[in-house]
């Protein structure tokens, strides 16, 4: 086991372990590093613990020190620099005549380097850029193109949940996530109901995918026959997977026919098979959601489970 400590650079990025070497850190202490693009401030996340050596990449570099006042003092002159930076840049850019949209700015703590976030439907010859940036800022300068889920995060708005983006207050990494997981969850197929504000799938239709495929597995397909507990037998009409509630169309005596409601538990029925990833067949208005959606995505979204 290895003690170290958690510590972040941008709001809901990704979170890197350093050894506190020795310093009473705290979460929620600032403190200054070396990292592969220089020394940088970060705030800490994770107190000290211990984690195993596996969940480490290595080399675990120490903690510098502690952040003083006059270390925030420069973090804040940072911040201030960063956004007269972005307004150089894009006048630059513009004067250059790039097809590139600047997303952001940044300045490691040591003024070392600054980096450009960018999108661009292509790759870019921006070498002049960067000699004409260079001159101007006196530093080593790093454009890195960026995609439309970074670009969204680095951004924030708010989804059509009426909530600030999980991407860009707390979801550090993006999880894969499939059409299959919006048919598991009964949604609509529309690209525009299943979207986020990227543009991509929606993050969170990750997040209840195991809940959904557990309650799945309790239910009977639409269309299945079932016997109830009243030692009737019917076809299912429809499923309510969140309340567990089945609508079975059911024969009675005299030959009529009535739809009943009834708890899952209720029913005898041969129970389903955990489905296996990749084993469901893709129907046809699958196939024309998945078109749409990876024109958007440029790649396919078949295999991204």
């Amino acid at each position: 086991m290895v003690n170290v400590i958690g510590v972040r650079f941008r709001k809901a990025g990704k979170v890197y372990f350093f050894d506190p070497a020795g310093y009473d850190i705290k979460q929620g202490d600032n403190v200054i590093v070396e990292t592969a693009r220089g020394i940088e401030y970060g705030s800490v996340v994770l107190g000290p613990r211990d984690v195993t050596e596996d969940k480490i990449i290595q080399p675990l570099k120490p903690v510098i020190r502690q952040a003083t006042e006059e270390d925030d003092a420069i973090e804040k002159k940072n911040k201030e620099k960063e956004k007269e930076a972005f307004a150089i840049c894009l006048e630059k850019i513009k004067k250059h005549g790039l097809e590139m949209k600047l997303i952001d700015s940044e300045y490691t703590f040591d003024n070392n380097k600054v980096l450009f976030y960018f999108t661009a439907d292509g790759r870019i010859d921006f070498r002049e850029l960067v000699k004409d940036l260079a001159s101007v800022f006196k530093t080593r300068i790093e454009l890195r193109q960026i995609g439309v889920r970074d670009e969204t995060k680095i951004v924030g708005g708010i989804g059509i949940c009426g909530r600030p983006l999980c991407c860009h207050t707390h979801l550090s990494e993006f999880a894969p996530v499939s059409i299959k997981m919006a048919k598991e969850q009964n949604l609509s197929l529309n690209p525009t109901k299943i979207s986020g504000v990227c543009g991509r799938l929606m993050c969170c239709l990750k997040n209840e995918e195991e809940a959904y495929e557990e309650l799945n597995s309790k239910l009977p397909n639409v269309g299945d026959y079932v016997t109830t507990k009243d030692n009737l037998r019917g076809e299912v009409a429809s499923v309510s997977v969140l309340k567990q509630l089945v609508k079975v169309i059911v024969t009675l005596e005299n030959d009529e026919k009535e739809v009943r409601e009834y708890k899952v538990e209720d029913l005898r029925f041969k129970p389903k098979r955990r489905k296996e990833k990749n084993a469901s067949p893709i129907d046809d208005e699958e196939l024309k959601v998945l078109e749409l959606l990876e024109k958007k995505e440029g790649k396919s979204l078949l295999d991204d489970e």
